[in-house]
């Protein structure tokens, strides 16, 4: 059943009273004008942020899958990620670098970030989403290999607790041939490296 215009779905309702419990514990006023519609929108981007979870990975695939011509590697770098780090409910935003090489098959272009971004609108920490995203790949496409880096800035860490504001995380999951031989590590990792 679609809410009325303007209505929150249930569970938007809900988190919407809760963050204004939340509001009065942290001393606010609730009911003050510039946070009246506050429990409302952050009920709105939680469920912005956390869309991961009503994705599926077949659906996000659409039939994207190709047969392969050739098995030259393919790379797409710089994909943008954005998430909420589990322990803290704080984002952490980069860049994930993702490779493979094909053994039969192919995926359309556009559904690697799909794919980056499915596993990355949940409560993560980057390590699991690093692999996440490499089995998925290596479940759709049985490919020779592939090879996820992902490297973040972590405002958990840059925030609070030690306060490093120039840290970075790199995580990397190589499987196949990335992970057996160094040659096809090295190249996709010296490519990522290229800018321009």
């Amino acid at each position: 059943m679609t809410p009325p215009s303007g209505a929150l779905p249930e569970k938007q309702r809900k988190i919407a009273k809760q963050t204004r419990t939340l509001l009065d514990l942290l001393g606010e006023n609730p009911r003050r004008e510039g946070l009246l519609k506050t429990p409302e929108r952050v009920a709105k981007s939680l469920a912005f942020l956390t869309h991961g979870y009503d994705q599926k990975l077949d659906t996000v695939m659409n039939g994207a899958v190709f047969e392969a011509e050739d098995n030259a590697m393919v790379i797409v770098k710089d994909i943008e990620v954005y998430s909420l780090c589990e322990h803290h409910l704080l984002p952490f935003f980069g860049k994930c670098h993702v490779g493979y090489i094909p053994q039969k098959r192919i995926i359309g272009v556009s559904k690697i970030p799909r794919i980056v971004d499915m596993y990355a609108r949940r409560l993560q920490v980057q390590e699991r989403l690093t692999t996440q995203i490499s089995d998925a790949l290596a479940k759709v496409l049985d490919p020779f290999g592939v090879a996820v880096v992902i490297e973040a800035k972590h405002l958990c860490m840059m925030m609070r607790g030690v306060e490093k504001q120039n840290s970075e995380m790199v995580t990397s999951s190589m499987v196949g041939v990335f992970r057996k031989g160094t040659e096809s590590r090295m190249e996709f990792l010296d490519l990522i490296r290229k800018r321009g």
